[in-house]
């Protein structure tokens, strides 16, 4: 983090400083466990912990200063405010003021991180990037994001995540993308959003912070995106399957190979088009991946990086986490995507499960936050693992009965995760494949870990 003033902090989010105006921190944590030398920690008050009981154990720890609600009992520079959540994002806006580079905005119901992680990926072949980590992409992970920014990083690649109506605007008045993307607008928070026309209301409210002269790109091949003409000028760049700005053509699956493709970018050059054609084989399963890969493209090239670049960056992609993640044990291959679930990307993992060899066993939970169609929902990629040829199906839940419903004969239903463990051994044999998926929620870990075992 670059060095600021307790002043400035203080004047960023309107808080009242007790201590030295002059004193510089180094850096914002709102994990006490990372406070130490030169920071500031911020005492959040959560439903099960009030980070103000930590105040003493960061000053002992050697904490510049606390942003605090209360008043500290201890001797210790303190900026009081009425809320340190909504303090951290001014102070996060500030600091991201301090930076001239470009800024990538990435949003969408399906696929943020797989997407933020392929742009990352070709820009590193050019620049310092920094990205957000983890999962922090709401309105505390996206300021503790923002102040891991350092003098040395070039370019930032943001992730976005949201669940109602109006966090979006928060995010973008915090991040200011040059660059917005979105991926696609599915069946997410549809208890909050109400249906996919509120989904793309929330998404685009992105829209409303893009830097003047930004630029806006979209997925065409998404029925809701593709309405998205223009914003206050601003023509989208869209990108796709059809005959858009940025295409694939001969695309080939390779199984556990991966996908290979020609990405395809139709370029105004003077008074002419030119094609420019990369190909390429990405290292990771699904035809969904050409989607993140071509996103990817249109942004190296929006920031001036050669074919030869955007190839080497595409081809070095790696998942992280729970993510189409593959693990084979002596006698399984599976398939571990058990970091969240909906609808849309349920039915794009089964897609690849079904393009692999040995038998194909789907192993699904619930998937949360679908509103009043939960249980048609469910019902339907039930029935969408029968349509695509999947073997048999695993359905483990209170909602998941309805996906065994759907699928019919040769599905087994589990109330818990603890009885699918208990039970789903008995079912597998060697050379089987299995998708393990479900909301992030369900716990699905754990039944990766005791197939691994």
């Amino acid at each position: 983090m670059k060095p600021i003033t307790l002043h400035e902090v203080a004047k960023a989010c309107c808080g009242t400083l007790h201590g030295d105006p002059g004193l510089k921190i180094t850096s914002i944590v709102t994990d006490s466990r990372k406070a130490g030398e030169g920071s500031l920690f911020a005492a959040i008050k959560g439903a099960r912990v009030d980070g103000h009981r930590f105040i003493p154990a960061v000053a002992e720890q050697g904490a510049v200063c606390v942003l605090c609600e209360e008043k500290p009992d201890i001797d210790i520079n303190y900026i009081r405010v009425e809320s340190t959540l909504v303090a951290l994002k001014g102070i996060a806006e500030y600091y991201r003021s301090l930076f001239t580079i470009p800024f990538i905005g990435i949003t969408g119901s399906v696929g943020k991180t797989s997407t933020k992680e392929f742009i990352s990926a070709v820009l590193a072949q050019k620049y310092n990037v920094h990205k957000t980590g983890g999962n922090f992409n709401n309105e505390l992970g996206v300021p503790i994001t923002l102040f891991g920014l350092e003098e040395e990083h070039e370019v930032a690649v943001i992730e976005m995540g949201i669940s109602g109506f109006g966090e979006m605007t928060r995010l973008s008045k915090m991040v200011k993308p040059d660059i917005s993307v979105i991926t696609n607008i599915g069946y997410c928070h549809l208890e909050n959003l109400g249906d996919r026309d509120g989904v793309l209301r929330a998404k685009t409210e992105m829209f409303q912070y893009l830097k003047k002269n930004g630029v806006i790109i979209l997925c065409h091949d998404d029925d809701k995106l593709r309405t998205v003409t223009d914003y206050h000028g601003i023509r989208p760049i869209f990108y796709g399957t059809g005959n858009d700005e940025y295409r694939a053509e001969n695309i080939t699956e390779k199984g556990l190979d991966g996908i290979g493709c020609t990405l395809i970018h139709h370029a105004r050059m003077d008074d002419s088009v030119e094609d420019v054609r990369i190909d390429v084989t990405i290292p990771t399963m699904g035809r969904h991946n050409v989607l993140n890969a071509l996103c990817a493209m249109a942004v190296g090239t929006q920031l001036g990086l050669s074919a030869d670049e955007i190839k080497r960056g595409l081809e070095s992609f790696e998942n992280v986490g729970s993510r189409n993640h593959i693990i084979k044990t002596d006698t399984l291959t599976i398939i571990d995507d058990c970091y969240n679930a909906n609808p849309t990307s349920t039915k794009a993992g089964l897609d690849t499960l079904s393009k692999l060899g040995g038998r194909r066993i789907a192993i699904l939970g619930d998937m949360k936050e679908l509103g009043k169609d939960e249980l048609a929902l469910h019902r339907e990629v039930g029935a969408y693992a029968k349509e695509v040829g999947i073997d048999m199906l695993v359905a483990v839940g209170p909602l998941s009965e309805a996906t065994a419903e759907g699928y019919g004969e040769g599905a087994y239903y589990a109330a818990t995760v603890e009885r699918c463990i208990d039970r789903i051994k008995r079912y597998l044999r060697p050379g089987d494949t299995i998708l393990v998926k479900a909301s992030h929620s369900m716990q699905f870990e754990r039944i990766v870990e005791a197939l691994c075992s």
